[in-house]
């Protein structure tokens, strides 16, 4: 199976840590972010792995390099600017050449979900995509259907709505988790930029009649190690995680 770590940002929320190392590289007890969803989608059986870089590439190049990861294929896509999540997946859609679905995966993102059961549903519905959503506080929030299927995204910063048809009441909010299982169909959908939001895709893939599923993960434990203040509780699930 194929996965993709987005981990070219520029890591603002985690300075000053990454005024001189990316992200991806944030040690949490010891052991690089990267290295840790590495080992977990190891684990769950995906063997071949793309990682975008753009802040400060040349570590991550060293850092797959030098780190023994037997068993994997690992390659890297160099974003000179950085391309937003729909243009970082365009730009590595030739990565993704065995026609099954994928999965795609913010490197700040730590969890116990189980990934194998989100690549299960997604493939029992036919999905174009599949995203990892959670019940809990947030500024942005996905909107979807009684059958699960995405309607909208609103902000509650701006009062900005986007809506799939006409906005329906009654629509579960959902907090949108950094994880996403993607079909190849989705690249249909892409226009010429390459720069730009894949949530835009998948509202405008979803006009058109994709099937964009929620797939509810409260059940496991999930926080987004990007943030400075988290550190010390990413770095409690990290260890778990790590066994």
């Amino acid at each position: 199976m194929k996965a993709m770590i987005l981990a070219a940002g520029l890591g603002t929320r985690l300075l000053p840590l990454t005024q001189t190392t990316p992200k991806a590289l944030i040690p949490l007890n010891g052991v690089p972010l990267l290295e840790i969803v590495i080992h977990r989608l190891k684990n769950a059986g995906f063997n071949e792995i793309i990682v975008n870089a753009h802040h400060h590439p040349e570590q991550i190049r060293y850092f797959i390099g030098e780190k023994s990861f037997p068993d994997l294929r690992i390659e890297i896509s160099f974003e000179e600017e950085l391309l937003d999540t729909g243009g970082a997946l365009k730009k590595a859609a030739w990565f993704f050449d065995d026609g099954q679905p994928f999965l795609l995966h913010n490197v700040d993102v730590l969890t116990d979900m189980a990934y194998t059961a989100m690549m299960d549903f997604h493939k029992s519905r036919g999905a174009v995509a599949t995203l990892a959503v959670r019940k809990r506080k947030s500024s942005r929030y996905m909107l979807f259907d009684s059958e699960g299927k995405l309607s909208g995204w609103k902000s509650i910063k701006t009062n900005e709505v986007k809506r799939v048809g006409s906005l329906r009441k009654n629509l579960e909010e959902y907090a949108f988790s950094g994880i996403h299982v993607i079909s190849q169909k989705l690249f249909e959908y892409f226009g010429e930029e390459n720069t730009f939001s894949i949530i835009d895709t998948y509202l405008q893939a979803a006009k058109q009649g994709a099937a964009i599923y929620a797939f509810p993960t409260n059940q496991w434990r999930w926080i987004d190690a990007g943030k400075l203040g988290d550190l010390p509780e990413a770095e409690k699930l990290a260890r778990k995680l790590m066994g």
